[in-house]
């Protein structure tokens, strides 16, 4: 059986192969039959013989808009309709009340301005033949929907309306045409069906021209006489084969303009036909999340760059819960996520992103090994996931997702104590937030302990001690005072935490001092460590704080206040 093998690459090369990973995922061909991941792991291949055989230009729509199709234009149109037949088929709404009318009004004001776009009359005019009712585009063409109709007449348009728009091919077509505008033309442009000439023309008729036959024809010949080398996988092609890279945004100028990047001015940035079919299919390999499209560069190998972006499961769900989520938000859940699915040797990961404006570029963020190293620390996780279970705080009118933030901390490289710092003095009056400064404060003591490569358990000790000495003095000094309540000690805590805030050791021990002479404690021993330097100091600086605002190590602290 003859094989094409897809070599990974950059990371264009390799979204290209997450997207062709779905498309033949959800087409007719059978995983290790028809396709599969070589015995090496570094490549995808495909039978040759499907290849020749296969109808890619209708797998390359089906695929999109089942990824997309949910997030199209289109979609919102049949979910309007659905809202107004909803409200009209209910006897009790009166569709003649001011704010009714309004909402009517502005419902039909997008139905038709989207479904009478050029884009969508270009696509209407290619399918007509081939659908059932198309005198019910023409009417609307002719006579829009109005708020004025009568109400059974505007039922009756809007019915007919969503049974004509729910045929196989117009959902098709339609999706299509916003997914070609809104998503693919973020990638690539300038060619097929997304070339100015071709706008009114067939999509799919341009898209077979442009990219399926080449692909076939490439395959079914053979090349050992081919004097020129596609630019990606070294492939042999000849002057007939070769397309241009400069269809991919960002990746080259026009070439047949712009020669002088070249030696001679001899332009050999050329695509064989396979590899500018897998280019094409990069917009399948991204993520959307909120207004951002995310791609996860891992390349080990091609069984963990398919994990990394799942097509479906727990982290897909998971990512597009939140329709405007902040791309920061994101990538915290995200490796969050990615490390709770994979277990193999971490390397570093590049995360590629690129917002859906037209004038938006690609970003690139590296997460580094030793930060994947943390982020897998059992310990570390486990404190982790019970922020993610109530990530926010509130502060005032807004919410702090402290979860998120502790997560990009990491990522910076950044330390954890000002968020502590803060938590502590917002649970001077409210003791919700102390469970949380506790969480996070375990994470960065683990964190310290990893990075100067020390045994956790007797360094852990030292600073549960130092807690636990804490929350002697607070029972003490409650005891004292004859009250449960620690409105008593407040200013002091209060004193501490800014002491601790520019790592003021004089005046830390200064109150600390004062304190103890009030009981009959003794100053514990362990306060010696505090004039080491600051970083101890302000570890154990923190672990005495939990211990003073009632933080008890032997306590069960598994319940997350809210």
């Amino acid at each position: 059986m003859s094989k094409i093998e897809i070599s990974t690459g950059d990371f264009l090369k390799n979204a290209g192969i997450v997207g062709l990973k779905y498309l033949l995922d959800n087409s007719d061909a059978d995983e290790e039959i028809h396709y599969g991941i070589t015995d090496d792991g570094q490549s995808l291949w495909i039978d040759s013989e499907y290849i020749e055989n296969a109808d890619w230009t209708q797998l390359y729509f089906d695929a999109f808009v089942k990824k997309y199709g949910s997030s199209t234009v289109y979609q919102t149109v049949l979910d309007k309709i659905d809202n107004i037949l909803d409200k009209l088929e209910n006897e009790n709404w009166d569709i003649s009340n001011k704010e009714n009318l309004k909402f009517i009004k502005e419902e039909l004001k997008f139905i038709n301005d989207k479904l009478l776009s050029n884009s969508y009359k270009s696509g209407f005019e290619t399918i007509k033949q081939d659908i059932q009712n198309p005198e019910i585009y023409e009417l609307l063409k002719n006579s829009k929907l109005k708020e004025n109709m009568e109400k059974e007449e505007l039922y009756k348009r809007l019915q007919e309306l969503q049974n004509f728009l729910k045929q196989p091919l117009c959902k098709e077509i339609f999706s299509m045409k916003s997914i070609i505008y809104n998503y693919i033309n973020r990638f690539w442009d300038n060619k097929s069906f997304l070339l100015v000439a071709n706008a009114s023309k067939d999509m799919k008729k341009v898209f077979e021209m442009d990219f399926s036959e080449p692909l076939k024809i490439y395959v079914s010949k053979e090349h050992e006489k081919s004097k020129d080398m596609c630019i990606d996988c070294n492939g042999q092609i000849d002057s007939k084969d070769r397309v241009s890279i400069a269809f991919m945004k960002e990746q080259a100028d026009d070439l047949s303009r712009k020669r002088s990047a070249f030696w001679n001015c001899k332009v050999d940035a050329y695509l064989c036909p396979v590899c500018a079919f897998i280019y094409s299919l990069v917009p399948l390999g991204f993520t959307l999340v909120g207004k951002t499209f995310v791609f996860v560069n891992m390349n080990q190998d091609v069984t963990q760059l398919l994990m990394a972006n799942p097509s479906s499961g727990k982290l897909v769900y998971t990512a597009q819960q939140e329709e405007n989520e902040k791309y920061s938000s994101w990538i915290a859940r995200t490796i969050d996520l990615l490390l709770q699915e994979k277990s193999k040797e971490l390397g570093n990961i590049q995360v590629v992103t690129r917002g859906i404006g037209e004038n938006d570029q690609y970003t690139f963020d590296i997460i580094p090994r030793d930060i994947l190293i943390l982020f897998n620390d059992e310990d570390i996780r486990k404190e982790l996931d019970k922020l993610s279970k109530t990530p926010y705080v509130k502060v005032g009118k807004d919410f702090w997702n402290i979860h998120e933030e502790v997560i990009l901390n990491i990522l910076r490289y950044h330390n954890q104590y000002k968020m502590i710092n803060q938590l502590l003095k917002m649970a001077i009056e409210s003791e919700a937030t102390l469970f949380k400064a506790r969480v996070i404060y375990d994470i960065q003591l683990k964190i310290n302990l990893l990075r100067k490569n020390k045994k956790s358990g007797g360094e852990l000790m030292n600073r549960y001690m130092v807690r636990e000495k804490g929350y002697e003095l607070r029972n003490v000094l409650l005891k004292a005072k004859g009250s449960n309540d620690d409105a008593c000690i407040r200013g002091t805590i209060y004193q501490l935490l800014n002491a601790l805030s520019v790592g003021n050791v004089e005046h830390f021990m200064e109150v600390i001092m004062r304190i103890y002479c009030s009981t009959k404690l003794q100053v514990p021993s362990t306060f010696i460590e505090f004039l080491k330097d600051r970083d101890t100091f302000v570890e154990y600086g923190y672990a005495f704080l939990l211990g003073l605002q009632g933080s008890h190590y032997e306590k069960k602290e598994e319940k997350v206040n809210d």
